[in-house]
């Protein structure tokens, strides 16, 4: 079968893109108002760019409930940084809650029980208890829609890096160390601990 995107709604669309583009990494987002009120909310629309400059990127969208765009994005461009903490197994139920949507200026951390702390290079402080945490600085941000079932692509340039110690060895991260999960539709998660290589095939003489 064949759909046209025109002939779908917005709802349908939405559906087959998490149906089909899955697992997804879910980038934990720490940002802090204008007021300087932390927020933390998870995104599962996020991938890595480029490696020079080391770029980031996660995409806010929409929110029926509030009508409006998330608060991560308001956050963003009133204080242009922000924190991408890396969601495991051992972190996944306190990812879970702050993914339920609040008034502006709810802590989530406090919510979720977790611990912010500071970043050092930037204001907005990170989860304490994720395994890694991207410290960035908002490079751009694209809008695409910003109305239902709309998103918005936001790039931050990464300034810093935490790595719990024992999850970095000779330059990598063992993801059987790290334990990910992914995300799928909806309220459906993957474990990610059947592991397998495939090298890459040399082209012909």
């Amino acid at each position: 079968m064949q759909f046209k995107a025109e002939n779908l709604s917005s709802k349908d669309r939405y559906k087959l893109m998490i149906g089909a583009i899955v697992p997804r990494p879910i980038a934990w987002v720490s940002t802090i108002d204008v007021e300087g009120r932390p927020n933390l909310a998870p995104f599962s629309f996020f991938t890595a760019v480029c490696s020079d400059p080391m770029t980031l990127l996660f995409a806010p969208g929409w929110s029926d409930l509030r009508g409006r765009m998330k608060d991560t994005l308001y956050n963003i461009r009133a204080v242009p940084e922000f924190v991408i903490n890396i969601v495991n197994e051992a972190t996944a139920e306190a990812m879970n809650l702050t993914a339920t949507e609040f008034e502006a200026g709810v802590d989530e951390f406090a919510w979720a029980g977790v611990t912010p702390v500071p970043s050092e290079t930037i204001r907005v402080p990170r989860v304490a208890e994720a395994p890694i945490a991207f410290v960035c600085k908002l490079q751009q941000i694209v809008v695409v829609h910003e109305g239902p079932g709309g998103g918005a692509a936001v790039l931050g340039e990464v300034q810093s890096v935490f790595v719990r110690d024992d999850l970095y060895e000779n330059g990598r991260i063992p993801p059987e160390k790290l334990q990910p999960i992914g995300r799928l539709a909806g309220a459906g998660y993957a474990h990610i601990n059947d592991f397998f290589e495939m090298k890459r095939v040399s082209p012909p003489e």
